[in-house]
């Protein structure tokens, strides 16, 4: 076991979430960890209520800092909290999940034997009635399969479910903010691993996610991540100028599929169906996002002009 009073600083970022954030601080009560060995900072990116109630009764069974900021997204909110902590490694997690009780067990025991590492562990939909949140987490699953297909050359994790060293993550520059929206995590993967670090999946690390979703908010969800998805492959081909960051069309029919080849709580064809619909959101996100970007040089043009 390393040797130091506070090993881990889990990092909470919160938006307009006060239920789900109480869910999440009482999981982490639960853990089967000793509380002198963690801390928990929740940083309010902007919340239109205050927190201060919800945080109170949990600061007397855990060290648990709040921390406020001006809304600026889960990037720079997660940041935030980086630059407070005060554990040796980092181990972020979303308000809406809640962590398995053995969680950062797990994360000690390959950051142990790796602590320059990135660990990611596995979401589980807490879920499985609603439809858009199953249809999510197939999707998901789909990409973790691809990507980390094997453990320990990993290419991908997303930002509710991982661990790293605070040294490794503010020499890298933590998460970029110009990433406000969505895709974060996907730049942060790819820039990491151009500084040479790795990434290892850790299937036993779970957290179970709660993301309650409709079909406004689902399509909401998956527009974002077109418009952050933009902002990703211009920032990958500009660091990657010989590689392709668009994966090829096998890809997204095998996607589409995917459901048919699973077992899920919710019938496969409506769920290959809603991975569509996910698709479609995501290019139009994709488009939108390369209009806006137009729009702002073109301007940026005749100001200069």
């Amino acid at each position: 076991m390393l040797e130091t009073q506070t090993l881990f600083s889990i990092i909470i970022p919160t938006y307009n979430r006060p239920q789900p954030l109480t869910n999440c601080l009482q999981s982490i009560i639960n853990l089967d960890y000793s509380h002198n060995r963690f801390e928990v900072i929740v940083v309010d990116d902007g919340s239109k209520i205050s927190l201060d109630a919800v945080v109170k009764p949990f600061q007397s069974q855990l060290n648990l800092t709040l921390i406020s900021q001006t809304n600026a997204g889960p990037a720079s909110a997660r940041n935030t909290g980086a630059k407070q902590a005060q554990g040796q490694f980092l181990a972020f997690i979303d308000d809406d999940c809640t962590p398995a009780n053995n969680w950062l067990q797990v994360l000690e025991s390959y950051l142990i034997a790796h602590p320059n590492d990135l660990i990611g562990g596995y979401t589980v939909n807490a879920l499985s009635e609603n439809i858009y949140a199953t249809a999510s987490q197939t999707l998901l699953d789909y990409v973790y399969i691809s990507y980390n297909a094997n453990p320990e050359k990993s290419i991908f994790f997303a930002s509710n479910n991982i661990a790293i060293s605070k040294k490794v993550f503010l020499e890298i520059g933590g998460f970029n903010i110009l990433f406000s929206i969505a895709s974060e995590d996907r730049e942060f993967c790819d820039r990491l691993l151009s500084h040479n670090y790795k990434m290892r999946y850790a299937q036993e690390a779970i957290v179970y996610h709660a993301h309650h979703l409709t079909l406004k908010t689902f399509y909401r969800q998956h527009f974002n991540y077109g418009r952050g998805a933009f902002l990703f492959h211009k920032t990958y081909s500009q660091r990657h100028p010989r590689q392709k960051s668009i994966q090829p069309w096998s890809f997204y029919l095998k996607l589409l599929t995917y459901p048919l080849t699973k077992q899920y709580s919710q019938p496969a064809v409506l769920l290959s169906f809603m991975i569509l619909l996910s698709q479609i959101a995501t290019t139009f996100g994709m488009v939108t996002e390369k209009l806006l970007s137009q729009n702002i040089f073109n301007s940026q043009q005749i100001n200069n002009g």
